[in-house]
């Protein structure tokens, strides 16, 4: 369907959010979401129903990815100029850049400051620490961020990889089957395992959760993402769209049972208080941050990014020479620093 051998699949489903007012006058968006709507998308959602960017004469059209191929989709819908813009684990970016030189797609924005990457897992099947996956089952969904940082987590927390035996799995059945003992572990997102298997009914003292980011892993998590000719063509609109964007995540951590409303009402089969458990775990371990408390929403700093760069060399092998800060991402368009404060 376009640049770089492109599949247009999406599993899922797509809606149209039309802003009101003027349409000659607005901006028009396309955003590409990784995945379905749960508790950690809320602002972008929240941006919609509270006006915020029709405040920024911005005209928003959203597409939702769901079925396991949503971070790597929207990296190459974003580059493609498919959207123009998205959200996406900065990892996958950094690795689609590497195999696509050229790529026109940076992240402009930094929203999960820590990475939900870890690998949970069932006490009663004999995990406590780390060390103890040896010898276990690890289910591991194909495409999955904690799923691709796996060799390194197991680097880092002296677990001797080759002892653990890891089943490539689909995303669909990850927890059903960690519920079922049919693995002791997976890989997953925190705030999407815990919460799943809470809502199956797994007692939560059963779980143990390794957070990779408590074992020195220096990498960034999820990020939002723009197509750099869009981005050269409309500076502004990308400006207006992060002002909405940080306007609507401050609603959403000062009232998060609010804010998860506007998940709610377009998904379904979404129970507040699951996707609630989510967005508060997310706000807790990953948005608000030591970091992000000190220097604000949306950067990323240079010397921990090239701190990252060099873990991830340990457990994937770049074809072209390692990225610099400069060559993922722009903060060209970050809103001031009085704006992105936390507090």
């Amino acid at each position: 369907m376009g640049a770089y051998g492109m599949r247009h699949v999406c599993a899922g489903l797509a809606f149209v959010v039309l802003a009101a007012g003027n349409a000659a006058a607005q901006s028009n968006v396309s955003l590409s979401l990784d995945t379905r709507a749960w508790g950690p998308m809320a602002p972008f959602f929240v941006a919609v129903d509270k006006g915020y960017y029709t405040a920024q004469k911005l005209d928003v059209s959203t597409e939702l990815l769901a079925g396991g191929s949503g971070t790597a989709e929207t990296v190459k819908r974003v580059a493609a100029g498919t959207n123009a813009i998205g959200f996406a684990d900065i990892n996958a970016l950094i690795r689609f850049r590497d195999q696509n030189p050229g790529a026109p797609i940076k992240a402009v924005f930094m929203v999960y400051n820590r990475p939900p990457y870890a690998v949970v897992a069932r006490k009663s099947r004999g995990v406590a620490t780390p060390k103890d996956l040896e010898g276990k089952k690890l289910g591991a969904p194909n495409r999955e961020g904690s799923a691709a940082q796996w060799p390194l987590f197991a680097q880092l927390a002296g677990i001797d990889a080759s002892k653990v035996s890891v089943e490539n799995i689909s995303l669909p059945v990850r927890d059903p089957m960690l519920a079922a003992g049919q693995v002791d572990a997976v890989t997953g997102y925190s705030f999407s395992v815990v919460a799943d298997l809470k809502d199956r009914g797994v007692p939560q003292n059963d779980l143990v959760v390794f957070a990779m980011k408590d074992y020195g892993m220096e990498l960034y998590g999820g990020a939002i993402v723009v197509n750099e000719k869009f981005a050269a063509a409309n500076p502004e609109a990308v400006k207006a769209f992060l002002h909405a964007y940080v306007r609507a995540l401050k609603e959403t951590i000062k009232s998060p049972s609010t804010a998860i409303d506007s998940v709610v009402r377009r998904n379904e089969t979404a129970r507040k208080e699951v996707e609630l458990e989510r967005l508060t775990m997310a706000i807790r371990d990953n948005i608000l941050t030591p970091e992000v408390k000190t220097n604000g929403f949306g950067g990323i700093d240079a010397a921990r990014f090239d701190r990252g760069i060099e873990q991830l060399a340990t457990a994937y092998k770049f074809r072209n020479a390692k990225p610099k800060l400069e060559d993922i991402f722009d903060g060209s368009f970050l809103p001031p620093a009085a704006e992105r404060k936390a507090n």
